[in-house]
């Protein structure tokens, strides 16, 4: 709009020098005229737009409308430990959860845990199904413009895992070779931003989540899973895991994981951020961090 502003008042000042080079006093009054109506033209939708912009974030109810319904619905992938997922007996656990359990509380609502498949998660959300997408949502451009994202709050990387006792050592091992990963995941992302590792792959397979992927490379249905660094070092550290499996010394790509709100829900994401930085500087999430990976990960306020 401001470009298009800036081109009027451009092409009536063009005007305006032609008529004064050719016409007389009452021709350049006239066109003077013209110019401070254009210019108060001008004006005015500048403020119009600014005044716009304003009235949208006055809009923004997505803070009061959690408060009001006195819950936040916590959308995320079950099979996604150690962020989020389901255990043995059937409970939602994780990292993730666990943050945002507190996060909940100091908000004074109720966290309400709604397992989702990872391929539909924006469908999801903008639904009204689910709150936010919650659980390793590594940032991206397309995601940038599909959703408001918080803060980053956690690094990770795009790696390769195969099994311990497999001759793959490089990318460059993996020509002609079966990969499995996610549906909907940045490893996909990952893998279609790397197009000669993409074209020297054999068959590339998806599947709804990393436990398929880990599974169907345990039992030799691939060769190789792409995944979360974080995810992939927890399956790792089980004990029924110990030692069969390797990660490649390469990676596809670092990331940075957020919590992704409705695109415009700029007060609900601010109020979230606001509670994890007091989170960092009182302690209680390098507490929940090292319950979880004997360290503090997290990069809030960094």
């Amino acid at each position: 709009m401001k470009n298009k502003i800036l081109s009027a008042v451009l092409a009536t000042a063009m005007a305006v020098t032609l008529l004064v080079g050719c016409g007389n006093g009452d021709d350049k009054k006239e066109a003077d005229a013209s110019v401070a109506a254009e210019d108060t033209s001008a004006k005015d939708t500048a403020q119009g737009s600014e005044e716009s912009s304003d009235k949208g974030e006055e809009d923004d109810q997505s803070l009061e409308y959690i408060k009001s319904e006195g819950k936040f619905i916590f959308g995320f992938d079950e099979a996604f430990p150690p962020m989020g997922f389901t255990d043995e007996d059937q409970n939602h656990v994780g990292f993730d959860i666990d943050v945002a359990k507190e996060v909940t509380k100091r908000m004074g609502v109720e966290l309400e845990l709604r397992p989702i498949s990872w391929k539909a998660k924006e469908t999801e959300l903008s639904a009204k199904n689910i709150d936010c997408i919650w659980n390793g949502l590594s940032i991206n451009e397309e995601r940038k413009e599909q959703l408001t994202l918080s803060d980053p709050y956690m690094l990770n990387r795009q790696v390769i895992v195969t099994l311990a006792d497999s001759d793959i050592e490089t990318l460059d091992d993996l020509a002609g070779k079966k990969v499995v990963l996610q549906n909907g995941s940045t490893a996909q992302t990952a893998v279609d931003n790397n197009p000669n590792f993409k074209e020297s792959i054999g068959d590339l397979t998806q599947v709804e989540d990393n436990i398929q992927a880990m599974m169907d490379l345990k039992i030799g249905g691939s060769d190789a899973v792409v995944m979360d660094e974080v995810v992939a070092k927890y399956y790792m550290e089980l004990e029924p895991n110990k030692g069969q499996y390797k990660l490649l010394d390469e990676t596809l790509s670092d990331e940075e994981y957020a919590i992704g709100f409705r695109k415009g829900e700029v007060a609900l994401a601010n109020e979230i951020n606001k509670i994890l930085k007091e989170m960092k500087e009182d302690g209680s999430l390098a507490k929940i961090s090292n319950d979880w990976f004997g360290e503090d990960i997290t990069i809030v306020n960094q």
